[in-house]
């Protein structure tokens, strides 16, 4: 692995944590909450975003309105059996989710649940470190690049894995800003 491949890897990363922060609750109204729920939709797994359209009316609901309306009753099912926390209320035509306001002790435990994500980003760009280094040691043996150039490289891939867990730390304190902030 090349270090601009590394780089970009780490970026992916990155991305990946940010879109596991945003399907994490706050207290207000957020549609990305309803990413990772999937429906079962004609025997096959489908995500809920491409089986309705989904928005926020005010700061405490999520209005779910599907596009085939036979589908409100397995948007509902896949809404309850998900990890969101939230119980749907069908009126026939669109589905509701309202957003309580979070206990101290809710928002204690979504703060380690960021913490996790946060965890699980960092050891996604270690593992890039690993994985880069690896490849210099190879090309060092074989004697593709001297031994100070593989020093240097391994010294830039350090660099870059400071820089994006020194990011991940930065979303994780933002996020957890956020759950905590009422």
């Amino acid at each position: 692995m090349k270090l601009a491949d590394a780089e970009s890897h780490m970026q992916k990363a990155i991305e990946s944590t940010q879109r596991a922060f945003n399907s994490i609750r706050t207290g207000r109204a957020n549609a990305a909450i309803l990413d990772r729920v999937m429906v079962e939709y004609y025997g096959s797994p489908t995500p809920l975003k491409s089986l309705a359209n989904i928005n926020t009316p005010d700061a405490s609901t999520i209005a779910i309105q599907p596009y085939d309306r036979s589908s409100l009753n397995l948007i509902e099912k896949a809404i309850s059996m998900s990890d969101i926390g939230l119980t749907p209320s069908n009126d026939g035509s669109v589905i509701r989710l309202n957003i309580p306001p979070l206990t101290s002790e809710r928002r204690k435990e979504l703060v380690k649940v960021a913490a996790k994500y946060a965890e699980e980003g960092k050891v996604s760009i270690r593992n890039i470190r690993r994985d880069t280094v690896e490849n210099i040691r190879k090309q060092e043996k074989s004697s593709e690049v001297s031994e100070d150039e593989a020093r240097n490289m391994q010294d830039k891939i350090q660099k870059l894995t400071d820089k994006y867990i020194a990011k991940i730390d930065e979303l994780l304190a933002e996020k957890e800003k956020d759950i905590t902030t009422v």
